[in-house]
C-alpha cells in the first residue's frame, strides 16, 4: 500500500525564538536551580503572557522556546512582558547567578504538519536570536515594518548584520518598550486625486444605552480629523460616511456610494468611564481585512483636543494602510497596481535605506507619471527622489541629477502652478544642488503662501536658513515643520534637519542628540553622518568623530573634500563648517 503524504499547512506569522544566555555555564553551576527557574519562566509565559497577546509555544528548544503570534504588536508586547518577568526574577541574585534572555523575531513564512514547523524563515528566526545581547530583543526588517515607532516600541536601526549560512547581510532592529511621548496632530497637506481614499464609518455601540450613541460619532469624527492631516491620503467627509451608521452595509455598497479605497470601521463597549474599541481596516479592492485590533481608554479622552486614543487608532490605521500598499508594490509587477498604490509606495520606499527599495521607489513614481503625465504630486516626489540620490552620495553625476529634478518640478508646475509640494521641492533642489539661494527663497516662500500647512515647505525653508546663515530662523522653521508632521515615515529626515539647524546655532549637544535620533531610524543616511561628524569635531569629541567618519566612508568610500563641496554651493556656511571638520579628520582634498 502506498502511503499518502502528510498533510501540511502553509502560514505566514510572527515567530520569536528566545534562549538563555550562557545556559551551559548556569546548568553546570546549579542544574536543579536553573531547571526550576526556567520552568517558572515557561509556565508564566504559557499561562499569563501568551494568552493575552495571541501567542503559543511552537516548540521547546531545551534552554529556549519558539513562539508563534498572529500579530507583530502581540509578539513585541509578549516579548517585553517575558523579559520583564525574567529581569524581576534576577533581583537579589549575584550577577553570576542571573539568567538573561535574548529574543529574535521575524515575520516568517513556513510549513506546518502534525509534528513540527519547517522552512527557511524558521531557521532564519533562530539566527536572529543570536544577534541579540543579554536581555535584548532584535527583529527583522519585515517585522519592524509591521510596528509603529514610539507607539508599539522604541525602534533602533542596528544596520546590516551577517548571519551564519546566510549569504547577504540582513537588516536588523533593536526594540524596547515604548516610552512616554506627547502626540501632536499630524500634518495637513493638500489631497490629490491619485491618492488612496479612506472612509471612516461611525463605530457601532454594543449596547442600547441612549447616552452611548454619540460615542461612535465622536470616534469617527476624531479619526477623520486626524487622518485628514496626514500626508498622502484623501479622507471622505463625515457628512458622507455617517449615513452608513447602523446599516450593516457591505464593502461593495460603501464603495459604490463613496468610491473609497479603504474603509475603517468598528464597534465599542462603554462601561462607566471605561471604553473598549474594536477597529478594522478593509481594502475595498479585494474585500480583505488588512488590520484589526482592540483599544482601551477613557470616554473622557474622546473630548480632548489631543485625544490619545483617537490618535493611536488613526496612526496605526494610517501606517498599516501605507505598508499594505508598499507590500503590494514590492510583491507584484507594477502594471498590476493601481495609481494610488504606486504613488503611496513610491513615497514610502524612497525613504528606506536599501538601494533596492530606493530604486523601486523611482520605478513606482515613474509608472505613475507615465499613466498621468500631468500629475504634479507624482512629479514632485520623483524630483525629490533625484535630489535625495545626490544627498545620499550615490549619484554618479550630481549635476545631471539636479537637471532631472528641476525638469520634473517644472513640468509639475506647468500642470499645477500653485502646487505647494512641487514649489517646495524645486526650492529644495535650488538650495541643495544648484546653490541658488535667491531662487530657493522665492520658491519656498511661495510654497508656504500657497499652503501654510505643508510640512516639507517649512522643512526646506529651515534647510535654506541653515545653509545661508539665518540660524535662529532655521530652528523655529524646523520645529514648526516637525509639529505639522510628528508621526511620519520621514521622521529621520526631520531629525536630520533639526540637527543641522541646532548645529548652525552652535548647540552642539542638541545637534548630536538629534542626529542620534535620526540614525536610530535610518542608520545609513550619509547627510546625517556628516552633520553628526561636524558637531562632534567642533565640540571636541574627536574620537567619536573618527568613528562617525568610518561609518560615513563605508557609505561613501570615495569621499573627498572636493567631491563634497562639488555638490551645491561651496559658499554655504554649513558646507564650509563640514569641510573644515572633514579636513581635521584627515579626509583628502581630492
Amino acid at each position: 500500500m502506498i502511503e499518502l503524504p502528510v498533510a501540511v499547512t502553509r502560514s505566514t506569522k510572527v515567530l520569536l525564538v528566545m534562549d538563555v544566555v550562557e545556559s551551559v555555564r548556569l546548568m553546570e553551576q546549579d542544574q536543579d536551580d536553573f531547571v526550576r527557574r526556567w520552568q517558572q519562566l515557561v509556565q508564566h509565559a504559557e499561562q499569563q503572557v501568551l494568552p493575552l497577546h495571541g501567542g503559543r509555544i511552537v516548540k521547546s528548544l531545551g534552554d529556549g522556546l519558539m513562539l508563534e503570534f498572529a500579530t507583530a504588536q502581540g509578539s513585541v508586547r509578549a516579548s517585553f512582558a517575558i523579559q520583564h518577568f525574567s529581569q524581576q526574577a534576577n533581583v537579589g541574585l549575584r550577577s553570576e547567578q542571573q539568567m538573561h534572555l535574548r529574543i529574535g523575531g521575524h515575520l516568517a513564512s513556513f510549513v506546518t504538519d502534525q509534528h513540527d514547523i519547517y522552512g527557511t524563515d524558521v531557521n532564519l528566526t533562530a539566527r536572529f536570536c543570536t544577534l541579540a545581547q543579554p536581555s535584548e530583543i532584535v527583529v527583522s526588517a519585515e517585522l519592524r515594518d509591521q510596528l509603529t515607532a514610539a507607539l508599539d516600541a522604541e525602534i533602533e536601526d542596528l544596520g546590516e548584520c551577517y548571519l551564519k549560512h546566510v549569504d547577504k547581510p540582513i537588516r536588523v532592529y533593536r526594540v524596547t518598550p515604548p516610552g512616554y511621548a506627547s502626540i501632536v496632530e499630524p500634518s495637513r497637506t493638500p489631497h490629490k486625486d491619485l491618492l488612496p481614499t479612506i472612509a471612516v464609518i461611525p463605530f457601532e455601540a454594543r449596547s442600547n444605552e441612549p447616552e452611548h450613541f454619540a460615542i461612535g460619532e465622536l470616534i469617527a469624527d476624531g479619526i477623520i480629523a486626524q487622518l485628514s492631516r496626514t500626508s498622502g491620503l484623501r479622507v471622505i467627509s463625515r457628512l458622507s460616511t455617517t449615513v452608513f451608521r447602523g446599516r450593516d452595509a457591505s464593502l461593495s455598497e460603501v464603495n459604490s456610494h463613496l468610491n473609497a479605497t479603504f474603509v475603517l470601521s468598528g464597534s465599542y463597549v462603554a462601561s462607566g468611564t471605561k471604553l473598549l474599541l474594536m477597529a478594522e481596516l478593509a481594502d475595498v479592492r479585494n474585500s480583505r481585512i488588512v488590520w484589526a485590533d482592540r483599544f482601551s481608554g477613557e470616554t473622557g479622552d474622546l473630548l480632548q483636543a489631543q485625544s490619545e486614543l483617537i490618535t493611536r487608532i488613526a496612526n496605526v490605521a494610517h501606517k498599516t494602510l501605507v505598508e499594505s500598499e508598499v507590500q503590494q508594490a514590492l510583491a507584484q509587477p507594477l502594471p498590476r497596481l493601481d495609481s494610488s498604490s504606486l504613488l503611496l509606495s513610491g513615497i514610502s520606499l524612497m525613504h528606506r535605506s536599501t538601494l533596492q527599495d530606493f530604486d523601486r521607489s523611482r520605478e513606482a513614481l515613474e509608472a505613475v507619471v507615465e499613466r498621468h503625465s500631468r500629475a504634479a504630486t507624482a512629479r514632485a516626489w520623483l524630483a525629490k527622489w533625484h535630489v535625495l540620490r545626490v544627498m545620499r552620495g550615490i549619484s554618479a553625476s550630481p549635476e545631471r541629477e539636479g537637471k532631472l529634478a528641476l525638469q520634473q518640478t517644472q513640468r509639475a508646475l506647468d500642470a499645477e502652478p500653485e502646487n505647494a509640494l512641487a514649489l517646495a521641492v524645486e526650492g529644495y533642489a535650488h538650495c541643495q544642488l544648484v546653490g541658488d539661494a535667491a531662487v530657493a527663497e522665492k520658491r519656498l516662500s511661495r510654497a508656504v503662501a500657497v499652503n501654510p500647512n505643508e510640512p516639507l515647505a517649512w522643512l526646506f525653508k529651515s534647510v535654506l536658513s541653515t545653509m545661508w546663515g539665518a540660524a535662529a530662523e532655521s530652528v523655529s522653521e524646523v520645529e514648526f515643520a516637525a509639529a505639522l508632521s510628528p508621526v511620519d515615515p520621514l521622521t529621520y529626515f526631520f531629525e536630520l534637519h533639526r540637527s543641522a539647524a541646532l548645529l548652525a546655532n552652535n548647540n552642539h549637544e542638541g545637534a548630536i542628540a538629534s542626529a542620534g535620533r535620526s540614525l536610530r531610524a535610518n542608520r545609513h543616511h550619509s547627510p546625517t553622518l556628516r552633520v553628526l561628524l561636524t558637531a562632534q569635531v567642533e565640540f571636541g569629541l574627536l574620537e567619536d568623530a573618527k568613528k562617525t567618519l568610518a561609518l560615513l566612508l563605508a557609505e561613501e568610500p570615495g569621499l573627498t573634500i572636493s567631491s563634497y563641496l562639488g555638490v551645491g554651493s561651496g559658499a554655504s556656511v554649513t558646507r564650509k563648517r563640514c569641510a573644515a571638520a572633514l579636513r581635521a579628520l584627515g579626509v583628502p582634498e581630492v
